[in-house]
This record gives structure tokens, sequence and C-alpha cells, in this order.
């Protein structure tokens, strides 16, 4: 049976806003990275264009077989890397590359805290970390196009703490005491981040020789969560960035509220 995943629940942020760390040390950046509210809205990145079209071969990958799935995921991160040093290259921001980690278990350390129950993959901006989640029901699915979405979503959270967006995010909010209050603009993160990943996938879509059908499901599997947005909306900035393939088509900070709620 095929089983619809989010790519990341709000725990991880959630702990970060309100346990008091407020991500001093991550959000601490040198050189032209931007801050504020400029940050946001007018991020150098938008300005880069489309990502270089690029090959990326997917390695094979057997149903229930964690060690596949892993050297899959990191083959994947290999691919996003390259695109992604590349794209920051032409905002003349700097670039480094994220740690990686699987795990089989909920509460695994993560630098955030434990592995939050729900989520599938989650990015630590403090040790810049993509932790994912290697369970049951993802191995089941391997085929599917779930482990390279997933992978790319996290990577998009790199995307945003590298260029400043997810500091700017946590300062704006590093008083407020209230998940409903920071819902919008959590919304606003995970959607761009989604849109990220699209905007990864389509560009390196014709070398994965995958069908058009596989892409349309995972558009079709998202569904309502607080942290996330609606399901329709999800699916659109999905799709957005897979269209455009250009980090400019993912500025959610200055989207209708219709398309970020």
């Amino acid at each position: 049976m095929r089983i619809p995943f989010a790519a990341l629940l709000s725990g991880v942020l959630a702990s970060l806003l309100f346990a008091g760390t407020a991500v001093a040390d991550s959000a601490a950046q040198s050189g032209p990275v931007p801050s504020g509210n400029k940050a946001l809205t007018d991020n150098p990145i938008y300005k880069t264009g489309k990502l270089d079209s690029r090959s990326c071969q997917e390695q094979p990958v057997l149903p229930d077989d964690l060690d596949s799935s892993r050297v899959y995921l990191e083959f994947v991160l290999e691919c996003l890397n390259e695109s992604w040093e590349a794209q920051f290259a032409k905002a003349k921001l700097p670039f480094s590359k994220p740690k990686f980690e699987t795990t089989r278990r909920i509460g695994f350390p993560t630098g955030c805290g434990g592995f939050p129950e729900g989520a599938q993959a989650v990015y630590c901006p403090i040790n810049k970390k993509i932790t994912f989640l290697l369970d049951q029901g993802i191995l089941r699915e391997s085929g599917e196009l779930f482990l390279f979405q997933v992978m790319a979503h996290e990577y998009g959270h790199h995307v945003q703490q590298l260029s400043g967006i997810l500091p700017a995010f946590h300062r704006k909010h590093a008083r407020t005491k209230s998940l409903k209050a920071v819902l919008p603009d959590l919304r606003k993160s995970e959607l761009q981040a989604e849109c990220l990943s699209g905007v990864f996938i389509g560009s390196v879509w014709r070398s994965l020789n995958r069908r058009p059908s596989d892409f349309t499901y995972v558009l079709r599997a998202a569904y309502d969560t607080a942290s996330h947005g609606k399901a329709r909306n999800i699916a659109y900035w999905l799709k957005r960035g897979f269209d455009q393939e250009g980090p400019g088509s993912c500025n959610t900070w200055t989207a209708s509220a219709s398309k970020v709620s």
C-alpha cells in the first residue's frame, strides 16, 4: 500500500523557538549573508535564475533494504550539493555542505533534540545536519519518489539556513511564546522548502528516467497539516518549483495569504 509522508513536522523548529536556544550560534553569519526582513523577502538566492541542468543518476534501491536506501540517499545528497553550491556561487553567498545521518528510531539525537515522532526527516540548523528516519513505511516505498523528494525538502532548509532565511525567521520569533503565533511564518518556511525541493527535482528530472506519474503521485500524497499548510498549497509550491526550476519561484514570504495557509 502506498503511504503519504510529510517531509518535516514542526517539532524541531518549535523546540528551537521555545527551548531558549534561538539558534544563536548558527545565526552568527559572516560575509554577505543578508539578515532581517531582507533575508526573507529580497534574498540574493532569489535572483540567481534556474539551477544549472545536471545529471543525477539514481542508485539501485531494494524494497525493505536499509543499506541500499542509505546509499541511495547519499548519492542524492551529492547531487544536491553540486547543484546548490553552483547556485550559491551565483548569489555570491558562502556555501557549505550539510552533515547527514540516518536512523531507525524515534528519539535519536539530531543536534536539536531527539528525533520527533511523526517526522520522516529533520534538518537541524545548529549543526547543519539532515537526519533521515529509515523506517519500515518508507523502506517499503523505496521505489517511489519519496526518498528523493524528502531529502530535497530537507536540503531546502539547508539552503534557507545558508542564505540567512532560517536565522532571520528564528530571530523574528525568538521571544514568541505561542506556537499559534509562529505558525503563519512556519508554514511559509515549510512551503518554501517544499518549493526548493521542486526546483531541484525539476532541474534534474530529465536525467532520472522517471515516469510523470511518479511526480504526480507525490503531489497527490500531500495532506493538510498545521505546520505545512493545506494540501493544495503544498502541491502548489512543489509544482511551482518543479516547473520554474529556480529559487526565485519560492518566495513564500511575499506570497498572498491564501497561498501560504
